[in-house]
C-alpha cells in the first residue's frame, strides 16, 4: 500500500530577486542626500574625525540607513571622493585638438573655477586625502587621473608642435592650474584675510578668474580676450 500523498506540497523554492539593473530614483535621491552631508563632515573632519552618527544627524536619516546604502565609513567616503573626482574630470572634456587653444584653456580655467565656488567643500575632502597621503584615492589618482592627463598632455603637445601656442611643459601647466583655482576653496580664510573680505563674492571669483585666465594663456603665447583686466608688473 503507497504513503498517502501530503495534503500541502512542498512549495518549489523561488529564486533570489535579480538586483535591478539600475539603482531606482528613490535610492538615487537617498544615496545623494547621504552624500550631500557627508561632504562637510568629511571636509571638516577628515576621514578619522567623522563619524557615521554625525553624517546621519545632518542627512536627517537613521544611521542604520546609511549602512544600508553604503556599509561602511569607508564605502561612503570613497564613493564621495569618486563622485567628486569624476565631476572635475569632466573640465578637461573642453581640451581637445580641434578647439582653439586659447577658447579651450580659457573653459577650462573657467569651469574649475566655478567649481571653487560652487563646490569649495568638495576640493576640501579632496584636499585632506591627499595631504593624508592619499590612501583611498592613490590608485585612481595613478591610473584614471593619470591617463586622462597624458591624453590632455597630447592635446596640448600637439597645439605646440603646430606652432598654435609656446612650448611649455603641459603636466606643470595642470599642476598650475589645479594649485591657482583650488586655492580658493581650499585657502579661502588666507584669501579673505589678504583681500579684507568675510566671504568671498562673485565679483571676487570673477575678478580672480579673469586674472588666472589672462595669466595662462599669456604664459602660453596666446592672447587673452579683451574682458581680461590688463597684467600689471
Amino acid at each position: 500500500m503507497t504513503a498517502p500523498l501530503p495534503s500541502v506540497r512542498a512549495k518549489r523554492a523561488r529564486p533570489a530577486p535579480r538586483p535591478a539593473a539600475f539603482p531606482s530614483r528613490a535610492r538615487r535621491l537617498k544615496e545623494q542626500r547621504i552624500l550631500e552631508a557627508a561632504e562637510p563632515v568629511f571636509a571638516e573632519a577628515g576621514f578619522g574625525g567623522a563619524s557615521m552618527q554625525a553624517i546621519a544627524e545632518r542627512a536627517g536619516l537613521p544611521k542604520a540607513n546609511l549602512h544600508y546604502y553604503f556599509g561602511t565609513k569607508q564605502a561612503l567616503y570613497r564613493a564621495l571622493l569618486a563622485r567628486n573626482l569624476d565631476l572635475w574630470l569632466d573640465a578637461f572634456d573642453h581640451i581637445v585638438p580641434e578647439r582653439d587653444p586659447a577658447d579651450a584653456l580659457a573653459a577650462y580655467v573657467r569651469d574649475k573655477m566655478r567649481a571653487s565656488w560652487e563646490r569649495p567643500l568638495a576640493s576640501k575632502v579632496f584636499a585632506n586625502e591627499v595631504i593624508h597621503g592619499a590612501v583611498e584615492i592613490g590608485g585612481y589618482l595613478s591610473t584614471k587621473l593619470r591617463q586622462k592627463v597624458d591624453e590632455k598632455v597630447a592635446v596640448i603637445d600637439g597645439w605646440a608642435a603646430a606652432g598654435k601656442i609656446a612650448p611649455v611643459d603641459a603636466r606643470h601647466l595642470f599642476f598650475t592650474l589645479w594649485a591657482a583655482t583650488q586655492t580658493y576653496a581650499d585657502f579661502d580664510v588666507q584669501v579673505c584675510a589678504v583681500l579684507d573680505r568675510r566671504h568671498l563674492t562673485k565679483a571676487d571669483l570673477a575678478r580672480a578668474t579673469d586674472h588666472l585666465v589672462a595669466f595662462v594663456l599669456r604664459g602660453c603665447g596666446l592672447t587673452p580676450p579683451a574682458a581680461c583686466p590688463p597684467r600689471t608688473a
